[in-house]
Formats: C-alpha cells, structure tokens, sequence
C-alpha cells in the first residue's frame, strides 16, 4: 500500500510523482518535459566565486551544471608560426586577474611532446591590459621540441596564452597540437 494515502489522509492534492520545476543560478528554472529532465555539464568563461552554478535554460527541460572561471582552447603549430591557443576578454573597466594555464603539445609524426603550467598577473584599466610581472612558466619538454615556448601577454585590452612550435628542419615540416585548460580570479 502506498505510503503517501497514509501520510496524505486524504486532505490536500497528492503531492506529484516528480518534481515540476528545478531552480537554479541562471536562467531559472529548468521544467521537465513529460518527466524527462537533461542534465549536463558544461563550462563557462563566466565570473562565479563558487567556481559552480546551475543553469535552468529558461523553462525548458535541461539543467546544466557549469565550472565558472573556466579558459580552455586547442588549435596546431605548423613550424615556428606562433599560435594564440586563448584570447581573453579582459573588463571593461579596472580590474586585475590572476591567470593559470595546463597546456600539453604532442608532435603528430613523432609522438614527442611538452607540457606547461603557466601563472600570471594581468590588471586592466578597463582599456588596455598590462602584466604585473613577467608569468611563471613551468615547462616540460622532450628534446627535439626544446626550442618550442610559451607566453602570456597583454595586448589590448586582452590576455593571450600563446605558443610557438619548433621550426622547420630543411623539408621536414613540424607540426604540434595543442590543448589547454585554465582559470581565473578577477577582482
């Protein structure tokens, strides 16, 4: 025998079998559709302290839990070209974030590879970015890619996680791909 008539006894609707409605941090709130709810994770360049939110698309049935904070992004070096792997959109008025990247590289013929971690400080005043001092880089690099590198700059009002591959040996073309994870803090 079903509990809820003992507890209900008979006053009041029945409470519902599912919920109908789930609140969240933004876009509230998500609403199953004939009792089928999406949950999904994601990331967001978004600015949260909790380094978390919700997502409820608007009322419609897809809840979507987001790491905030979040700066990602991969392409491939042909050679020595650079290759700016983050383009951040710093504010647009006066701020100052602190910035740390994981990157890894793989040479696509040889299998050889890098790994940085990168820290910085870059402060705006709404228009144009600058360092506060020069990024720490921790790098980790098979032989052959010894002359691969990596930086953050200011440019613009802008912070750019940038890497250089290894040039070209005669008619050996080097190609790298890379893929890199990071975070901030503003304030």
């Amino acid at each position: 025998m079903s509990q809820i008539a003992k507890i209900n006894n008979g006053s009041g609707p029945t409470p519902p079998t599912v919920a109908t409605s789930y609140v969240t941090d933004v876009n509230s709130p998500a609403i199953p559709a004939a009792n089928v709810l999406n949950v999904l994770g994601n990331d967001t360049t978004v600015d949260d302290p909790n380094g978390l939110r919700t997502d409820g698309s608007s009322g419609l049935n897809t809840l979507t839990v987001q790491l905030t904070n979040r700066l990602t992004g991969s392409g491939t070096s042909t050679n020595a070209t650079p290759l700016d792997l983050i383009t951040f959109a710093l504010s647009g008025s006066a701020a100052a974030y602190r910035l740390n990247f994981d990157v890894v590289g793989r040479h696509i013929t040889t299998g050889d590879s890098v790994g940085y971690n990168v820290q910085g400080t870059i402060k705006t005043n709404g228009v144009a970015a600058t360092l506060v001092e020069t990024p720490y880089i921790d790098n980790d690099e098979d032989a052959s890619l010894i002359a691969a590198d990596i930086s953050l700059l200011a440019s613009g009002n802008n912070a750019i996680l940038r890497v250089t591959g290894i040039p070209d040996v005669g008619i050996t073309i080097n190609t790298i791909s890379y893929k890199s994870v990071g975070t901030y803090v503003v304030i």
